[in-house]
């Protein structure tokens, strides 16, 4: 993956340095902005906000909010941190997508198949409007999806990586994200646990072995789109489906009031699918070991 840095030269002072080689663009605050830490803040208070204002929004606005989303990133990345965005780059985006899609669909429909086969789901049809219940359905989850990887992947992860490295950044990122997820209806410590190693870990995984955002925004909006029409709670939050589901048993198998996502089915799956991805990732130089200074 190609690398630059406009805040390096090989030789000599640039026109933005002074003698001893000290860059003079923003003086000590534009240095805090641009270390990881620096532009990860920024970014996430920048894509926080869009978040913020979009995600619950009329229409297509959480959709508006996702375009929004990605251009603050862009403008972080490129103008704060200085770094080329690779991992956004439309060329392929599409299929990549569709990839993630293709994953994430089947480990919630195999994962939801698990559970009732083993007497702790049941369906039936909500006899709602399809056509309104699956629009809103897309919009809010293409919004969650983008912003939230945008978030924890995009600048999290590769900020955190640059540090110490891809194996720390995945830990800290996934224990980050299971705790994130503390505060929504339904939370325990257990659920935590389960959000940390099935979505953390395999999302974590997934974007080092792509090195691509779009695949694990696939992967993540297909994950909360068909557990929503499938009228299981999407970590706790119970959006309007197409089914409703009635639990039976266990919480550990059915995930009780926070969804599936707290059930041991898909924490099982999931750590089994991160575990070939982060091989793939170490095979093709995804993992990184050291400090990265410049992208």
């Amino acid at each position: 993956m190609d690398t630059i840095s406009a805040t390096q030269h090989d030789t000599g002072s640039g026109p933005d340095e002074d003698r001893g080689g000290h860059d003079r663009r923003g003086g000590r605050l534009g240095r805090v902005a641009r270390s990881p830490l620096g532009w990860m803040l920024t970014g996430m208070v920048g894509i926080g906000l869009v978040s913020g204002l979009t995600a619950t929004g009329p229409g297509p606005v959480p959709v508006l909010g996702a375009v929004a989303a990605v251009a603050v990133y862009w403008l972080v990345m490129r103008r704060v941190a200085r770094r080329s965005t690779p991992e956004i780059a439309r060329a392929g985006a599409g299929r990549e997508v569709l990839l993630g899609g293709g994953i994430g669909l089947g480990f919630i429909l195999v994962s939801a198949l698990l559970i009732t086969a083993f007497g702790g789901y049941s369906f039936s049809w909500a006899g709602d409007g399809f056509m309104s219940v699956v629009w809103t359905a897309v919009v809010v989850q293409i919004g969650a999806a983008v912003t939230e990887e945008l978030l924890f992947r995009g600048l999290a992860l590769q900020a955190l990586e640059q540090l110490w490295g891809s194996r720390a950044a995945l830990v800290i990122t996934s224990l980050f994200f299971g705790v994130a997820h503390l505060g929504t209806p339904g939370a325990n410590a257990w659920s935590a646990v389960a959000i940390a190693l099935e979505a953390g870990v395999l999302l974590g995984a997934a974007f080092l072995w792509r090195r691509n955002i779009w695949f694990v925004v696939g992967l993540h909006f297909a994950w909360n789109l068909t557990q929503q029409l499938l009228g299981i709670p999407v970590s706790g939050h119970a959006p309007e489906g197409l089914f409703t589901v009635d639990t039976h048993g266990s919480a550990l198998l059915t995930g009780g009031s926070f969804g599936l996502e707290a059930s041991i089915m898909p924490v099982l799956m999931g750590v089994a699918i991160a575990a070939p991805m982060l091989v793939l990732a170490r095979r093709n130089g995804g993992i990184r070991t050291r400090r990265h200074t410049s992208r």
